[in-house]
């Protein structure tokens, strides 16, 4: 079942292993927002940031982040619920 574009990704634990292939499954299925939450989630944002670059050799490549390291899970389903215009839309809450 493919993701829905905007994802909060909840990591009461910390960095997840597989997050690579976790990105790259976000981004074949067009996920176009990832906010973190929970332990270390600026961190977390930072390596997403990383993967999603890459080389740079790929213009297409494109995700808004946004960490949530001091807040709830709740605090940050509502940041992400509030977006709007091309961020508009359902969140989906995704637990690693």
């Amino acid at each position: 079942m493919p993701y829905l574009p905007k994802i909060v990704l909840h990591c009461p634990n910390g960095e997840p292993p597989g997050l690579d292939a976790l990105i790259e499954g976000f981004l074949k299925d067009g996920v176009i927002f990832v906010g973190v939450v929970g332990k270390d989630a600026s961190r977390i944002e930072d390596i997403i940031d990383e993967i999603v670059v890459s080389d740079g050799s790929d213009d297409s490549r494109t995700l808004l982040t946004a960490s949530h390291g001091f807040e709830t899970l709740e605090q940050a389903l509502h940041f992400a619920q509030m977006l709007t215009g091309e961020f508009a839309g359902e969140v989906q809450v995704v637990e690693v």
